[in-house]
């Protein structure tokens, strides 16, 4: 079929095509990456983003704002998904093989819809939670996502369309419901920063550091870090104490 003629089946055609020419590990490699791999990579570099947010935000209020963003991208995936059940039975849409002969499938036991597909969404939702709070992660994770999707049209489980309303999907709540997942989600990580056992997991502060290394006087912990005082009363006002004792210094002159 010419993708001219039918664009979503042609192209579905064109991308499967590669299937059957490739060698059977080809195929095998591409089966678990689409399944498994690229979701699990995703995960890692949320993992890897929330340490960058631990270790080198310089103020709670920038690490907690992280690690919110970081806790939205697996919810973001989830609602996602959960929207994805309507959609699904409201279009009802076979799977590309039940309608067209000679696809090479490499997936067997897809027996529901196909519009929208998930596995798309799921990797677009993580990847743009990702891309909030760290740039060069989060395109990397959509580019990985764009890759899962096209997996899906390779192994002949969806169509090309499925794919990219899935993505649409991810990305869409990921970005449209973030500012009231933040509203919500930001008060309790700003109670997890402040206790002592889970405070290290959101920020490694100057503060968190010393109590680590068993000193009590984190006020001077801060001091050290910070570096001298300026000489002579030149209208600089002193560093207050911030919260929890964890050195958010003022900017004042």
């Amino acid at each position: 079929m010419a993708v001219w003629d039918n664009p979503d089946v042609g192209l579905l055609y064109e991308i499967n095509g590669l299937a059957e020419s490739a060698p059977t590990w080809a195929d095998r490699t591409m089966e678990y990456v689409g399944e498994y791999g690229i979701v699990a990579v995703l995960v890692l570099l949320g993992a890897l983003a929330w340490w960058r947010v631990v270790r080198r935000k310089e103020t709670s209020e920038e690490a907690v704002a992280g690690f919110a963003g970081l806790l939205w991208a697996p919810l973001a995936a989830g609602v996602a998904l959960l929207l994805n059940i309507p959609i699904r039975e409201f279009v009802g849409r076979p799977r590309p093989f039940v309608e067209h002969k000679g696809l090479e499938v490499l997936v067997q036991g897809k027996d529901d819809y196909s519009f929208v597909s998930d596995h798309s969404t799921l990797a677009m939702a993580l990847a743009v939670g990702v891309f909030m709070v760290h740039r060069r992660y989060g395109l990397l994770g959509i580019l990985l996502a764009v890759l899962a999707g096209a997996s899906r049209i390779y192994m002949g489980v969806h169509y090309p369309t499925d794919v990219i309303g899935g993505l649409a999907l991810g990305a869409a709540v990921a970005l449209l419901l973030a500012p009231v997942a933040m509203w919500g989600l930001t008060p309790l990580v700003r109670r997890l920063e402040s206790a002592p056992r889970t405070g290290a997991l959101v920020w490694a502060g100057p503060g968190v550091h010393a109590a680590r290394e068993g000193r009590t006087d984190v006020t001077s912990a801060l001091r050290e870090e910070a570096g001298p005082e300026p000489a002579g009363d030149s209208g600089v006002q002193p560093r207050r104490r911030g919260r929890s004792g964890r050195g958010e210094r003022d900017l004042a002159a």
